[in-house]
């Protein structure tokens, strides 16, 4: 994991939001999740500077056509402030 990956699983792992239970790297089909909560149908991705927006789009017209719904949060939203990043997830979940 890298670095802010660390940061975002760190409260995320053990059902520390609200009791839903995220995983990291998960499989779904022929893609990996950066974090998903499959009881939610909700997938967590965070794009750094290396990411294709032709292959994120296509990663998430695939998760969404799964029935999964899809947050993208880049990395530099998670180093300014990560509780708003956690905001946004709580958010989608309600929406679950």
């Amino acid at each position: 994991m890298t670095k802010v990956e660390r940061y975002v699983w760190s409260r995320l792992s053990n059902r520390q939001l609200r009791g839903f239970k995220f995983r990291r790297q998960v499989l779904i089909g022929e893609y990996f999740a950066d974090f998903a909560c499959l009881s939610a149908r909700l997938v967590v991705e965070l794009d750094g500077p290396t990411h294709l927006e032709e292959s994120d789009a296509r990663k998430t017209a695939y998760l969404q056509a799964h029935g999964y719904r899809v947050v993208r949060v880049p990395v530099s939203y998670v180093d300014e402030s990560l509780d708003d990043v956690m905001d946004i997830i709580d958010l989608e979940l309600d929406r679950a």
